[in-house]
């Protein structure tokens, strides 16, 4: 999809965000191919992962901006994960939280857009309860 002209300004925390997402989204797919081999949950997280693009990639490169990001070092809490469930959760919530702030900015510009990354919201919404919950059983 079209980036619908954001402001320049705004166009650094989409493309933050949008990495954030197809990032999260990532971790999760692989460890559900790889670790778990649910063929499943990894096509459909894949598929959702496909569905996070913003056109014209030019313009988010082009306000990225990654060497004075004031947030770049890792801090403590994002090193406390014990097992892989705690890696799963944090993705979700991750890629949870970035798609929301993307629902959120396009909705100034882009509605469709908008409505594109809260289904996406969504989706990982569902697809957490069905994989954390698998992985009690």
């Amino acid at each position: 999809m079209t980036n619908n002209s954001l402001p320049p300004e705004l166009l650094r925390v989409v493309d933050a965000n949008l990495n954030r997402l197809k990032e999260g989204i990532r971790v999760i797919e692989d460890i559900a191919r790889y670790v778990h081999n649910n063929k499943d949950l990894s096509t459909s997280l894949k598929n959702l992962r496909h569905l996070c693009q913003i056109e014209p990639i030019e313009e988010l490169l082009a306000s990225r901006d990654s060497a004075n990001d004031v947030l770049r070092p890792t801090i403590q809490s994002e090193m406390n994960r014990t097992d892989l469930k705690s890696i799963i959760i944090a993705n979700y919530k991750r890629a949870q939280e970035s798609s929301r702030v993307l629902e959120e900015l396009y909705k100034i510009v882009g509605p469709a857009l908008s409505e594109q990354f809260k289904h996406i919201r969504y989706e990982l919404y569902t697809l957490e309860k069905k994989n954390i919950l698998g992985l009690d059983q």
